[in-house]
C-alpha cells in the first residue's frame, strides 16, 4: 500500500511541484502526495496542489498564540488524514522536539547547501547562496536530511553538489540549485522512505538495495 505523504510549505512551492511531477512521471510510486499544509494563507503551493488535484489546507501560524497551539493544530490535520511521512519543502517554520518525535524518522527537508555546510539557524532561502558566495567556496549544492530537535541537523540522506559561476548572482545561483539537484533530490529521497529502503545507522543513513 503506498504511503500517504504530508507536504508542509510556506511558499511558492516548487519542490512541491517537483514530488507532484515525479509522482505524476513515475518517479514516485511507493507514495503519494496526499495532503498539502500551509503556514501562511495565499502561498502560491497551495494553487499549485489544487491544480494536481490535491488536497490543500492553511494552519495559519498566526492564528495561534503558540507554537504549541499551532502544532497541536497541524498534527491534528495530518493524523485526521492517516498522514505517513511528512516532507518539508520550503516550510519556514522550527518544529518543536514533541512535534519531531510524534513522526520520528518520517520526516524529511531539504536545504540548498551541502550540509554540515552554510546550514543551522538563519539560514534559508536566498540567505544561504548569498553566504557560500561571500565565503568563495567553488561548489554548494543541496542536502536532504531527516528532521531532529537541531536545526538541519539530521542524519543525511542524499547530496547533490553544483558548481558556482563566475559571474553567478545569489538568485542564479539559487534558481541553479533547485534545478539541478533540490528538485532532483527530494523526490528521490521521498521515494526511498516511502519504500522502505532507508536504513539509519546512527549518523549514516544506508539505502538498501531495490527489492524486485
Amino acid at each position: 500500500m503506498k504511503k500517504k505523504i504530508g507536504v508542509l510549505v510556506s511558499g511558492g512551492g516548487t519542490n512541491l511541484q517537483a514530488l507532484l511531477d515525479a509522482e505524476k512521471d513515475g518517479r514516485l510510486t511507493s507514495g503519494t502526495v496526499a495532503l498539502v499544509v500551509s503556514s501562511k494563507p495565499g502561498a502560491y503551493a497551495m494553487e499549485r496542489a489544487k491544480k494536481a488535484g490535491v488536497l490543500a489546507i492553511c494552519v495559519d501560524r498566526k492564528a495561534y498564540e503558540s507554537r504549541e497551539a499551532f502544532e497541536a493544530a497541524l498534527l491534528d490535520e495530518l493524523q485526521r488524514h492517516e498522514i505517513d511521512v511528512l516532507v518539508l519543502a520550503g516550510f519556514m517554520l522550527v518544529l518543536s522536539d514533541d512535534f519531531i518525535r510524534t513522526y520520528q524518522d518520517t520526516i524529511i527537508n531539504v536545504h540548498p547547501s551541502l550540509i554540515p555546510s552554510f546550514c543551522g539557524d538563519g539560514f534559508y532561502g536566498l540567505h544561504v547562496h548569498e553566504r557560500a558566495m561571500a565565503y568563495g567556496v567553488k561548489v554548494t549544492g543541496a542536502t536532504v536530511h531527516f528532521v531532529n530537535e537541531i536545526t538541519d541537523g539530521g542524519a543525511i540522506i542524499l547530496q547533490k553538489a553544483v558548481a558556482i559561476e563566475e559571474d553567478d548572482t545569489p538568485e542564479i545561483l539559487q534558481k541553479r540549485v533547485m534545478e539541478q539537484a533540490e528538485h532532483i533530490l527530494l523526490p528521490e529521497a521521498t521515494e526511498l522512505l516511502c519504500a522502505g529502503r532507508l536504513q539509519r545507522e546512527g549518523r549514516r543513513v544506508r539505502i538498501l538495495p531495490k527489492n524486485n
